[in-house]
């Protein structure tokens, strides 16, 4: 495995899976992955295309802040994570249960 593919697959962290995400799947061909902070646009397009052997048509991302969380007396913080919203051209699709 080359340097640059080893990178690219270290972008994706993981599929969000909610039923949010499964409607956008089912309806517009848009897959949703948690990716890491730093990745831009571009890299998660090329790490998206390398990882599935798909095109991809766009991609949005977002920035998710996290939440203050309370267990008695003692308050802490979820870090922040990055969401991409990824859509496939027509004819591609992705299987998760199958990869």
């Amino acid at each position: 495995m080359s340097l640059k593919l080893y990178k690219l697959a270290s972008i994706i962290e993981a599929p969000v899976i909610s039923e949010k995400c499964t409607i956008a799947a089912e309806k517009n061909k848009h897959f949703v992955f948690k990716v890491k902070k730093d990745a831009n646009k571009v890299q998660i397009k090329e790490a998206v295309e390398a990882m599935f052997n798909v095109q991809v048509d766009s991609v949005n991302v977002l920035n998710v802040k996290g939440k203050e969380k309370r267990f008695g007396r003692s308050v802490y913080h979820k870090s922040d994570w990055k969401k991409a919203y990824v859509k496939l051209k027509p004819g591609h699709d992705i299987e998760f249960s199958a990869v």
